[in-house]
């Protein structure tokens, strides 16, 4: 292995490859000449380290071979203009690019050798690292094959990424980022996502002379959902044939991306060399016609949903052309976003022009493949670590035919992690979950991707139905095994079938079988307890009484496999070793327990007694405050109300109860009978609500003018005397009066719906006059309780409107038109100055015509 040990603090090395050319020497001597490429954000102070130690390993065993010191070349600035007019908000890119330019002399060897370039630091915030993840720093490798890929394998020159490093990459907008390459020798290149390495010193400072330890070297942490095989998440992806990574972008942020590309020759993958780059991806948009690659309507539809993956602002305008392989108009429209559906299969394009005519036109066209039914899968067997994996293609086609198979096995640390055979094998080197990628293309120019998670394991999968059992003499049992390989059962005593995987035994005492299953040379191990008796232990639980109606579960021990429990109808489980029984009446019970052809059978007796009768009377309602006299009754012996507390005596059976709300009184039972358990009984005792009664405010009527009278606080109104009434059974008769009276005193009685009762009384005065109202001319607000409450008396009014008092300033100080108010002398808790005072009332008598009135008080102090 080659490894250049560039140990500077790189918080500014924004990425990093290496390649070389190679120049034949004779007598299997090589000369290589070998670049390490390093990016450096062209905006840091720092310098390039100058020299750098390199470190040669052999590729097989890691060994090392010797140390090379290299100095800095030369340097180059590369930086993307900011004053483009259709990019909003363009992003800074900018790096200064650094050359180590050396030659290595090296023989050709079977294994090979490995170029590994290291710096110290990575930027810190990488978006698709773990968050903490600390200094990781960063290795940079490429590799020189040998002899055990070809023959001819060392004389190689490695495959040089070309792809432009200046580009623009919006966050949410749609993606190109090219990680070409090309490769002088013509070997097929092939691309992936991989890891990116950290450093061997894990990020730590050191000095110019501390080397590198041998590979293979860690991966970076990746986390925030993403990982070495999708950096920049799900919807973006690598171009297997041309390197090109196409895909909507992350969020904003700087992501670290490794692209490896395998160069192939005559089938076999003799290299791999690797890109790592921190790509800065910022919250821009740029004015593009962006299209996927191309549209793949293979496999269910034929219905294209047109859409720009640009979503630049400065997009006004779009313009959609489909065409046949003729090049024959088959639609066109001006919508932003439409939807187009093929009405026959084969080979189309798809245009789009933006803002044509504008500084920021752009235009694109791509194909189009509309062959639906074709379908891509692959079976795999054989999932022992280091023993080949068999994998078979499954695809199905509807139209052409498959004619490229490419295979990632999901394995990074292999030498030959791919394949494009159709039916390929490989053999993992480590057990876990292995991501397996199969893409196919078909004749039509179809392309589409299965994945499958399989899991690799040290030994063969091996499955039992169980893994003890008993039996009784002379009965066999067959043992049963699952799973892909050979079968071998030890010992071979007493058994049938050894070779498979359900042989069956009949041994004569307790014994272990073992089966093997070897699948290809990989074997597992596992066993089945075969136990052996004469007979069927049993023993059953003692007689038992149970309360009449209740359920009780029957136990016993024994060493039986099958059981079964008479009188069934009785038996909620009749096969259970322990079921539940709903007895009806006294009942023996009979048990059958089976070991094969061996059997034991037992007896137990459950015994019904009912629950002692209890009785704690019907519901009853009582009103507020009142008592009520409870009526229990039980066969029991001993008895108990609860709760106890508002009941006098709780230990007699008819109990006085006064409670202050309603009450649920629970009367439980006992007896002496064989029923261990209470009987209980409910009786709800309502207590109703308090009643408020509410007969109106003290009033005055006009003789020959009705009076409307209003009680409340019940369901039923009784009024005492009915003198002058229209009703004495209503909330609301109405009165009328011959004569004046100076003073009649009703009283109404109020009921509830349990006919509970109370009363409440107001006085009618009855004036000879028209409708009226008496106001005072003077009060005394000194709380002597005489005339200390400024208000009026209303006869024959029927509704007052406004009742209002105001000071010799015209200010309101009280208004109130509620009759039985009144005004005690103050605004706001303030007393207010003696004076007179203007009082006004407004209101509408029984006749309906209005009445106003006003006047003057005097407030005295």
């Amino acid at each position: 292995m080659l490894t250049a040990f560039l140990y500077v603090r790189a918080d500014h090395i924004t990425g990093g490859e290496i390649f070389y050319t190679y120049t034949s020497l004779g007598n299997n001597q090589f000369r290589y000449s070998v670049t390490v490429k390093l990016f450096m954000d062209c905006r840091s102070p720092r310098q390039f380290n100058n020299p750098a130690t390199i470190s040669i390993f052999n590729r097989g065993n890691n060994s090392r071979v010797r140390d090379v010191t290299a100095y800095l070349s030369r340097e180059e600035l590369i930086q993307l203009p900011t004053n483009n007019p259709c990019i909003t908000d363009p992003p800074d890119v900018c790096y200064r690019v650094g050359y180590y330019e050396f030659p290595v002399d090296l023989a050709g060897n079977l294994e090979g050798y490995v170029i590994t370039a290291q710096i110290n630091f990575r930027i810190y915030s990488l978006s698709n690292l773990s968050p903490g993840y600390g200094n990781v720093g960063a290795s940079y490798s490429a590799e020189i094959p040998g002899t055990s890929q070809l023959a001819n394998a060392p004389a190689n020159n490695s495959a040089h990424f070309t792809g432009n490093d200046l580009v623009v990459v919006c966050a949410g907008n749609d993606m190109k980022y090219s990680f070409a390459a090309t490769d002088p020798d013509g070997d097929q290149l092939r691309y992936s996502f991989c890891n990116a390495y950290q450093t061997t010193t894990g990020g730590g400072p050191g000095g110019s002379n501390v080397y590198p330890a041998p590979p293979p070297y860690l991966s970076v942490p990746y986390g925030n959902g993403f990982d070495a095989g999708t950096p920049l998440g799900n919807s973006v992806q690598i171009d297997l044939n041309t390197g090109l990574i196409t895909g909507i972008a992350p969020p904003s942020g700087v992501y670290v991306v490794t692209v490896c590309v395998e160069e192939i020759r005559a089938g076999k993958v003799i290299a791999r060399q690797r890109k790592d780059l921190q790509i800065k991806i910022t919250a821009c948009t740029i004015a593009a016609a962006s299209l996927p690659v191309s549209y793949m309507l293979c496999r269910n539809t034929t219905t294209l949903q047109l859409e720009n993956r640009s979503q630049s602002p400065l997009i006004r305008t779009y313009y959609w052309e489909i065409r046949n392989r003729a090049s024959q108009l088959l639609f066109s429209t001006a919508v932003e976003k439409p939807t187009y559906a093929f009405t026959d299969t084969g080979f189309y394009s798809v245009k789009l022009v933006i803002n044509r005519g504008d500084q920021c036109a752009d235009s694109v066209i791509v194909p189009a493949y509309v062959y639906p039914g074709m379908i891509p899968g692959f079976d795999a067997s054989g999932f022992c670590v280091n023993k080949p994996t068999l994998f078979t293609n499954t695809s199905l086609t509807r139209f052409g035919t498959f004619d490229g198979w490419d295979w990632e096995f999901g394995d990074p640390v292999s030498t030959a992690p791919s394949s494009r055979l159709k039916n390929p094998d490989h053999i993992y080197t480590s057990n876990g979950i292995k991501q397996v990628r199969l893409t196919v293309f078909n004749s039509n120019g179809c392309v589409d991707t299965a994945y499958r998670s399989i899991n690799i394991l040290d030994r063969p999968p091996l499955a039992l139905a169980f893994r003890d059992t008993l039996i009784c003499t002379p009965d066999i049992v067959q043992l049963l095994a699952t799973g892909n390989g050979q079968f071998s059962w030890t010992p071979n005593q007493r058994i049938t079938g050894q070779t498979t995987g359900s042989p069956v035994v009949n041994p004569v005492t307790s014994t272990k079988y073992y089966v093997d299953l070897d699948e290809n040379g990989c074997v597992n191990r596992d066993s089945v307890m075969v136990r052996v008796v004469d007979h069927v232990s049993l023993q059953m639980m003692p007689d038992t009484t149970i309360c009449l109606g209740d359920t009780i579960r029957l136990r016993l021990q024994s060493d039986g496999l099958r059981y079964s429990w008479t009188p069934s109808p009785y038996v909620l489980d009749p096969i259970s070793p322990g079921p539940r029984v709903a007895t009806p009446a006294n009942t023996r019970y009979q048990v059958t327990a089976r070991i094969g052809s061996c059997m034991a059978q037992g007896l137990v007796q459950v015994t019904c007694v009912p629950y002692p009768f209890v009785n704690a009377g019907p519901d009853i309602t009582i009103c507020y405050q009142a008592a009520a006299q409870l009526n229990g009754s039980t066969d029991g012996n001993r008895f108990l109300w609860s709760p106890t507390q508002q009941l006098a005596p709780a230990t007699n059976l008819n109990p006085v109860a006064r409670p202050v709300g309603t009450t649920a009184f629970v009367l439980t039972a006992y007896d002496d009978k064989g029923c261990p358990k209470p009987s209980h009984d409910t009786m709800l005792v309502t207590v109703m609500p308090k009643i408020i009664p509410f007969a109106g405010r003290d009033t005055a009527a006009v003789v020959g003018q009705p009076l409307q009278l209003r009680a409340s606080g019940g369901v039923k109104y009784q009024w005492i005397p009915a003198l002058g009434l229209s009703a004495d059974n209503i909330a609301d008769p109405l009165a009328i009066y011959n004569t004046s009276v100076s003073g009649l005193r009703y009283k109404v009685r109020v009921f509830d719906r349990a006919d509970c009762m109370d009363s409440a009384f107001v006085m009618v005065k009855v004036f000879n006059t028209k409708a009226s109202v008496f106001v005072p001319n003077a009060f005394t607000p000194n709380n002597d309780g005489r005339n200390d409450v400024f208000r009026f008396v209303a006869a024959g009014i029927k509704n007052v409107e406004y009742f209002r008092v105001y000071n010799r300033f015209g200010q309101l100080v009280y208004s109130n038109p509620t009759a039985g108010m009144g005004w005690d002398g103050t605004v706001a808790g303030k007393q207010q100055s003696p004076g007179t005072y203007v009082w006004m009332i407004r209101g509408t008598d029984y006749t309906g015509a209005i009445f106003t009135e006003k006047g003057l008080m005097v407030l005295i102090r």
